[in-house]
């Protein structure tokens, strides 16, 4: 069990606490500067953190709430209802912690719970390093290579192949050894079951030669099968040991603990720290002054809001709000940087393109980050920090880059290398794609209710219009184009009568049977740009996205026993305009 303890965070004396008003009172700590919200109702009291779960921005009051509840996030404008302590926007996502509370004659503290920092267990003096003794190799995106030793240990291998259907491909050249480097990995983290971490088809590759390799991921509540010599590593308060002076633990993340993990590395008491995608790792408390932290940087890692229509989705407002959300976020990553203080940092994790020419309007205006100008930024703020823009097959040594006074530590690829990918093999993947289209499946619409009755999402008031399209969004003749009421999961051929929220989603036919046949989750066809939707109002249903994106059966459907329940008199009497047999690949090219 993780050990606890308890810390006074702010303390109201009597008279601060009698002229606490009915509602929302923002307070702010005069010791550490930290902000706190009161909520006063019958003279009961409720207490939390003024931080939003989401990024850590600061609540306000929010001036669309006329019952004095409701607080708005200044980032992303989440809000938050503080008598109930639970998130209203996204509606049906997450809770607010509260603070605990002591009274003392007629004052009164707010007392918050102190996790114990798990890797302090067993401390570690650091040792001295030899040159050479641990080294970092950057391959590609999130993949590093990290010699400990005579260990060998590789994160995230994405070498090969697209990510998220077809949607992202890799910006980097990954060195010509890369998959051998792979293959002689004695130890493989893979930190979340995106398929730019998660890569079947490196894993493909590697299983061809290294079956049984030890691949490690955290025990979220989807775990994926990898190989013979995979693990499901609990989150503990142990760091696992892998040899001598070898040892690491995986940590998870506080707003998708479902999915995300980030991971600490101790050698010879040498730490480093990988965030990797982790929107708050570990609940916001990780170890300061590690000697190398790595963590992403670039954004643009959804469809929203390239992929919106309608209402206030203009191109200018896109835009604006790209450009906003991009400033946030590197902000964000270098005041956290800055708070952790490594002795290095390294961006990664966000060397993606969107290369295939049917996503020339998702490139163009779905602008990131650039790892030089967040650099940049935390040597403003913290120059003492050593800052390392990577390319492939750069080389890291830590012992070097310890030293004092530092001698050069990174090495960098020859002078020619091939820095960035210019070919990619589309028609490999998108024809792979593309074979779903003539599954016999599809040639009966009773598909559609077999399909989302295993997906079990339902008694949610949210009505969504599925259209299948071709390559440009546009829909197809043959295709299919249905409604599905999740209030009762039902299939009606109209909008119901009553009050409800609509989406239509838009789908490439490929991905999206692709996705159904294989029992896929929907990130393929939202993080990978191959939907286009409009919704109304224009609301955010957590419970529905997160469903199809982190919820779905493990198991997939199971179409064998779906066709042999498909009568032959179903298939005669199914209509001609949704039979699909004319829809295929050269359709779409």
């Amino acid at each position: 069990m993780t050990a606890q303890s308890s810390k006074t965070v702010l303390s109201l004396d009597s008279e601060a606490v009698f002229s606490l008003k009915d509602g929302i009172n923002f307070k702010k700590s005069p010791d550490d500067g930290k902000c706190y919200i009161i909520y006063k109702e019958n003279g009961e009291l409720k207490a939390c953190k003024n931080q939003c779960k989401h990024q850590g921005g600061l609540f306000i009051k929010d001036i669309e709430d006329l019952d004095g509840r409701t607080v708005q996030c200044t980032k992303h404008y989440w809000k938050l209802n503080v008598s109930t302590m639970q998130y209203v926007n996204p509606p049906d996502s997450f809770t607010q912690d509260e603070l605990g509370k002591l009274s003392y004659e007629g004052g009164l503290q707010l007392v918050e719970v102190i996790v114990w920092d798990p890797w302090l267990a067993d401390p570690q003096d650091p040792q001295e390093l030899q040159e050479g003794e641990v080294t970092v190799t950057y391959l590609t995106h999130a993949c590093m290579e990290l010699q400990l030793g005579g260990k060998k240990m590789i994160f995230d291998p994405w070498l090969t192949g697209p990510a998220f259907a077809r949607g992202w491909w890799l910006l980097h050249e990954p060195p010509a050894d890369s998959m051998e480097r792979l293959c002689m990995a004695d130890l493989i983290y893979i930190s979340h079951m995106h398929s730019d971490h998660l890569s079947y088809p490196t894993l493909k590759s590697l299983s061809a030669t290294r079956p049984d390799v030890p691949i490690y991921v955290g025990d979220t509540s989807r775990p994926e099968p990898l190989s013979k010599g995979s693990s499901l590593m609990p989150f503990s308060c142990h760091l696992r040991q892998i040899d001598e002076h070898l040892r690491f633990m995986i940590l998870k993340d506080e707003v998708h603990p479902e999915l995300d993990t980030c991971i600490i590395v101790e050698y010879k008491g040498h730490m480093i720290l990988n965030t990797v995608d982790c929107t708050r790792p570990n609940y916001g408390r990780l170890p300061h002054n590690v000697d190398l932290m790595m963590s992403d940087f670039a954004g643009g890692a959804s469809g929203f809001p390239m992929t919106f229509s309608g209402g206030k989705y203009t191109e200018s407002w896109k835009a604006d709000f790209i450009k906003n959300e991009r400033k946030k976020l590197m902000n964000y990553k270098a005041q956290l940087v800055k708070s952790l203080q490594p002795k290095i940092y390294c961006p990664f994790a966000g060397y993606f393109v969107e290369a295939h020419p049917s996503d020339r309007y998702i490139k163009e205006t779905n602008t990131k980050n650039k790892a030089e100008e967040l650099n940049a930024l935390i040597k403003k703020s913290a120059p003492g920090i050593t800052t390392w823009t990577p390319k492939p097959g750069a080389v890291l040594d830590l012992a070097l880059a310890l030293m004092s006074p530092s001698r050069k530590a990174i090495t960098d690829p020859p002078s020619g290398t091939n820095i960035y990918k210019d070919s990619w093999d589309f028609d490999l993947y998108v024809d792979e794609l593309n074979r779903a289209i003539t599954a016999e499946i599809f040639k009966h619409k009773s598909w559609i209710q077999f399909y989302y009755i295993w997906a079990g999402f339902k008694n949610y008031n949210l009505v969504v219009r599925v259209i299948e399209t071709d390559e440009d969004f546009i829909p197809i003749d043959n295709g299919y184009n249905y409604l599905v009421d999740f209030m009762d999961l039902s299939f009606p051929t109209q909008r119901p009568t009553r009050e409800h929220p609509y989406e239509e989603i838009k789908n490439r036919i490929g991905v999206m049977r692709h996705v159904v046949k294989n029992g896929l989750l929907w990130d393929d066809l939202y993080i990978g740009f191959q939907n286009r939707l409009s919704r109304e109002p224009d609301v955010y249903h957590h419970r529905f996205w997160n469903h199809f994106q982190t919820e779905l059966p493990v198991a997939g459907p199971d179409w064998d026993l779906f066709l042999q329940q498909v009568s032959s008199y179903q298939r005669s009497a199914e209509p001609q305009g949704i039979q699909t047999e004319s829809v295929s690949a050269s359709t779409l090219s």
